[in-house]
């Protein structure tokens, strides 16, 4: 069986945005033509499509804090932020900072990925108060 895990390795988020595009079209086409057009997906591509669905929104979250992040070097408020995120600025923020919170402890596990003690001290400088 296709897991997410194993496509995660297997994609990037285009290509795994391309592929779900593909089989999601060619599910839609074949519930639309009774004349057997269109072969309906099988049980693998199904669990496949499933599967891939949450690698595009693994993928794409990844992106998000540095997104956050480069909006609030680029002056943004939490107000405007949480707006983009379609969410309050309140858990915009919380969840910005939740994120420093976690590169931090990754930092302290690894030695290497995350952000080190003065990068996360920056962060949070940056990420500063819900306006």
């Amino acid at each position: 069986m296709t897991t997410p895990d194993e496509l995660e390795q297997q994609h990037t988020l285009s290509t795994a945005t391309t592929r779900y595009d593909e089989l999601r079209m060619r599910e839609a086409l074949a519930a639309m033509t009774e004349d057997g057009g269109e072969e309906p997906l099988t049980r693998a591509e199904t669990l496949e499509l499933l599967a891939l669905s949450e690698v595009v929104i693994r993928k794409a979250g990844y992106g998000r804090q540095p997104m956050v992040r480069a909006a609030r070097a680029a002056g943004a408020s939490w107000n405007q932020i949480g707006a983009a995120l379609g969410t309050s600025k309140q858990a915009a923020w919380e969840a910005h900072n939740r994120w420093i919170e976690e590169q931090a402890r990754q930092h302290d596990l690894t030695g290497y990925e995350g952000l080190d003690p003065d990068e996360a001290s920056a962060a949070h400088g940056l990420a500063g108060t819900p306006d």
